[in-house]
């Protein structure tokens, strides 16, 4: 007769799961805001909505996403302190263009062979990016799945829920001609085209070794900009109709999907800069300017629609986040350009 072969001999430690969950219980704990009604370790995150503020006619916002392959250069160079922040911001960027607050996050992170150490970097680095957004992180999933994943692989998805009133929802239908589009700066290429990124990467012979003063992978690796907290002072003060987070499908794709039907956008490239990754990718002359425009942000992370008469209060409220004017809502549709890239 065989000898008898455990869970861990089929490759799943649930010990390294346990240790996992020991060792960020203080940093997931510093997130948790009035609402939360447990901790980590049961078998479903509870928050009470009540419990966080006195809401009349409250509507739930979702939203879900991942890293993409940015996973696969963050795990080629070890670099996992930041990815957490990735996941979270491309999750919960999408759900405060509604106007929603953030209220708890979850995430799921799957690999072929838990490396305790390397997953607590990352939820360490969900966890402070949920607390910089004001939410809290009530649950998670760690999957331990042999065989499925190469060695040191693993991949990431996020769920974020937030609320806000139903009349203070922003909505493109109150988007009109007129209307002034500000743009909030990204901080590189956030966590969309990269399959693109890593396609170059593999093509070129030689690679900077830095970018603006910044070393190259650090450039290509740099976290998603968190727009939570900006986001919901300027949803309070009413000073922005709609907003596009700008990921996969660029500029080109993301704005029109903040503006109503028959209305377009006209952006002035002069108005802003460009971080100096896109400059690299531009100056290798493989990619087209327009499939650019249609892959990546380009330096825009989040663009708001503002009345004309409100322009001013927007920019000096988000002047921490360096907003500016990029262009404006015109009749028609799509996005056109007032200046081309030579």
């Amino acid at each position: 007769m065989s000898d008898p072969i455990s869970y861990a001999d089929a490759g799943v430690d649930i010990q390294a799961g346990n240790q996992l969950v020991q060792s960020i219980g203080e940093a997931v704990s510093r997130t948790h805001r009035p609402g939360v009604l447990e901790g980590i370790g049961g078998f479903g995150g509870l928050f009470h909505l009540r419990g966080s503020g006195d809401y009349k006619d409250p509507v739930l916002v979702s939203g879900t996403d991942g890293v993409g392959t940015k996973l696969a250069l963050a795990i080629e160079h070890d670099r996992h302190d930041h990815v957490g922040q990735d996941l979270v911001a491309m999750c919960i960027n999408d759900i405060v263009v509604t106007g929603a607050r953030p209220l708890f996050f979850l995430d799921y992170f799957a690999t072929g062979r838990l490396d305790v150490a390397v997953a607590e970097r990352v939820v360490r680095g969900i966890a402070r990016a949920c607390e910089l957004c004001e939410c809290s992180l009530i649950g998670g999933e760690t999957a331990e799945m042999p065989d499925f994943y190469k060695v040191g692989d693993y991949d990431l998805a996020g769920f974020a829920v937030g609320v806000v009133e139903r009349d203070r929802l922003r909505q493109r239908q109150a988007v009109r001609p007129g209307h002034q589009l500000i743009g909030l700066p990204s901080s590189g290429i956030h966590s969309n085209g990269f399959s693109l990124v890593r396609r170059l990467l593999a093509e070129v012979e030689e690679r900077p070794e830095q970018l603006a003063g910044v070393p190259f992978i650090e450039a290509l690796l740099a976290p998603t900009q968190l727009y939570a907290p900006l986001l919901a002072n300027l949803a309070d003060l009413d000073l922005f109709d709609s907003a596009a987070h700008i990921t996969g499908g660029g500029l080109i794709e993301n704005l029109p999907r903040a503006l109503p039907e028959g209305c377009g956008a006209r952006l002035d490239r002069s108005t802003w800069s460009e971080p100096a990754v896109f400059d690299w990718i531009r100056g290798l002359r493989r990619v087209a300017n327009e499939e650019l425009d249609r892959t990546f942000n380009m330096g825009l992370g989040m663009i708001l629609a503002v009345p004309k008469d409100r322009v001013d209060e927007a920019v000096i409220a988000a002047k921490s986040a360096e907003a500016r004017v990029i262009g404006e809502v015109v009749e028609g549709d799509g996005v056109s350009f007032w200046e081309r890239r030579p």
